[in-house]
Formats: C-alpha cells, structure tokens, sequence
C-alpha cells in the first residue's frame, strides 16, 4: 500500500523526514507526500522544490491543505508550543499522526492527545527514533536473556558541547526537555521496568549559551527497585560522549559497559571466591530484527506496520507519555528540591 502524507512544520528537521521517506529502502515507494505545510509558505514551496514534490500543495493553513488533500498521514515536524494544534488537526481530518517528539509541552497536553487519538481511532505516534538502534536493541536482549541476573542499575553520562542556535538555545529546560527524553526512553526500554520516582537537580552552567537549564543530575526510582542514575550536558566541552551516551548497566550477576557507539563490554562473576571475584566475558547478543536498527526510517516502518496490522506501534503515545512523565515529573523535582513521584 502507498500512504499519503502531509508534512507540517518545514524548518531544518524536515529535511531529515523527506530525505528518509525518499530515499531508505525500508521505506522506498512506500509514502507520497501530497501536502508540504508551515507558517511561512515559501519555508514549504521551497522545501517541496528541494525534494522535486511537484505535485505537493503547499501552504500555511494546515486545515485546508488537510481538507484538499484527504491525506492517511500526518507528519507533525513543528515546534513543540505548536504541536498539540497541530496533532488535534490532524486526528480531525481523519489522520494517523506521526510526531516529533516531545509528544506535548505538558502531561495534560499528553493525555488530551492520547484522549483525542483514542475518541478519533487513529494512531498517533512519537518519533523515539533512538530506540530504534542496534546498540540500544542489543542491551534489551541482553537484560530480558537474564545474562546479567536482575538488574539493579543503569547509570548513564550524556556530555556534548552543542551549538544549535535557533529555538533552542531560548528555551526553558532546554537539556530535559528537547534531549533527555531521548535518553530516558532509551533507559525505560532497555530496563524494560515502569518509572515511579525521581529526584532532579537542574543547572545552566557557567558559560552556558543556552538561557535555561543546559545541565542536569537525575536520580530515577523504577519498579522493582531499580535506579537509573542520570548526568548530562550540553554545554560540556572537550570531551563529547556518543549521542546515545555512555552506559553502565549492573545486574546481580555481572555489569555491562557500551559507549554509545560499537564498543560493548559484559561481564560476569564466574567463580565463588577471593576478595573480587573472577570475570568472564559474555557476548552481548545481535538484534532480533536488523529492521528495527535504522533509527527514524524504522520507527515509520514501525509506524506504518501497525496501521496495516491493527496494533499500537511501539512508539504510541499512550505509551510514550511515560517517557514524558519522566522528564516533567524531572523538571517539576527540579523547580522544588523535591522527590516528584512520576504518574502518566
């Protein structure tokens, strides 16, 4: 089946979408764009020439380009102020909506845009695209083999001097909100465990370009009583981290280490005396599916897939809202000094 599909939002990100719609095999002839929108129409007239979509209609008002085209599909690319609008409009129309994450700029947003996906039928989804990673697929298998016995931690450092420039460098709780999110869905995944609690402190460091809270130190209560330590930055320079980060991850029969890239390092007790234990190497297990490894193109397969097959894809919102629990119920801890108990 083809989908068709309009792109609202036409800034910088959206280059990334139509590149990976046009061009991964994964998702070669799969979706045709009939509809390129943004605030500024010569922002989607010039992006629908970069990309040769002739036959786009192009505007600024989404509900009539919406209604012209009929679309299956909305792409939501827009700033987060803008999104729960433009989510809103779609599932109006008749639309699955696909959105770039944060799903909403506040949990009451969230429930009202899963609320509204459920009432319309549609499927509404985030794009969570860094699950969708081999190293990150790679630990999920590793934790749910129960190589590493139960698992007791995840400790992860994300540190990257990022000079953005535009929305970003404005906004409050720039680091949680715009990037950590990636990083605590990551976490929520592998560990495969509910967050309960959190305790935060936020900064924005001497010599931050950002204006508001460019650095924070997490301390997450999953169930079972697994804590996920987390430290992070984006205005630490001189030694960047992998953007996936760098991990640890304990369990009551040994720890693994990946630096966010290729290198993996597990380990487990084997032997039952001296003062440290003896080690031995295990291997950390390939993906299940190669498919679900290439990032943003595999969350639209995902996306699509579930469409075609009737279930909610892995990135639904009514799933992802946990993530976002994380990072509000963060930033809630922040603003008081205090324990935040997480509820989505």
């Amino acid at each position: 089946m083809v989908y068709t599909a309009v792109l609202a939002g036409c800034g910088g990100m959206s280059k990334g979408w139509l590149s990976t719609i046009a061009e991964h095999p994964l998702l070669a002839g799969r979706i045709r764009i009939v509809g390129l929108v943004d605030l500024d129409p010569a922002m989607a007239e010039a992006r629908a020439g970069e990309f040769g979509l002739t036959e786009a209609l192009t505007g600024s008002d989404l509900d009539s380009v919406l209604a012209q085209t009929k679309p299956d599909l909305l792409f939501d690319v827009v700033v987060p102020g803008a999104r729960g609008n433009v989510v809103e409009t779609g599932l109006r129309h008749g639309c699955h909506v696909l959105s770039e994450k944060p799903m909403a700029t506040s949990i009451e947003q969230g429930r009202a845009l899963v609320a509204k996906a459920a009432a319309a039928g549609r499927v509404h989804a985030v794009v969570q695209n860094r699950r969708f990673i081999s190293g990150v697929r790679r630990i999920r298998r590793l934790i749910e083999s129960g190589a590493l016995g139960d698992i007791t931690s995840l400790n992860c450092d994300f540190f990257i001097g990022a000079h953005f420039g535009g929305f970003r460098e404005d906004m409050d709780n720039v680091l949680l909100l715009d990037m950590a999110i990636h990083t605590l869905d990551a976490a929520r995944f592998m560990a495969g465990k509910a967050p309960r609690a959190v305790y935060c402190l936020e900064t924005n460091p001497k010599g931050s370009w950002y204006r508001h809270g460019a650095a924070a130190n997490a301390i997450f209560e999953f169930e079972d009583d697994v804590v996920f330590n987390y430290r992070g930055s984006w205005a630490a320079e001189g030694a960047n981290t992998s953007w996936e980060s760098a991990w640890r991850i304990i369990g009551t029969k040994g720890t693994l280490l990946w630096d966010g890239d290729a290198q993996f390092q597990a380990r487990v007790v084997n032997g039952e005396t001296g003062f440290l234990r003896d080690l031995a190497d295990i291997d950390v297990p390939a993906p299940t599916d190669p498919d679900q490894t290439h990032g943003h193109a595999s969350v639209i397969v995902d996306f699509l897939s579930a469409i075609e097959n009737g279930r909610p894809p892995e990135t639904a919102s009514n799933d992802n809202i946990k993530s976002l629990a994380m990072v509000f119920a963060a930033i809630q801890s922040a603003k008081t000094g205090q324990r935040v108990t997480i509820s989505a």
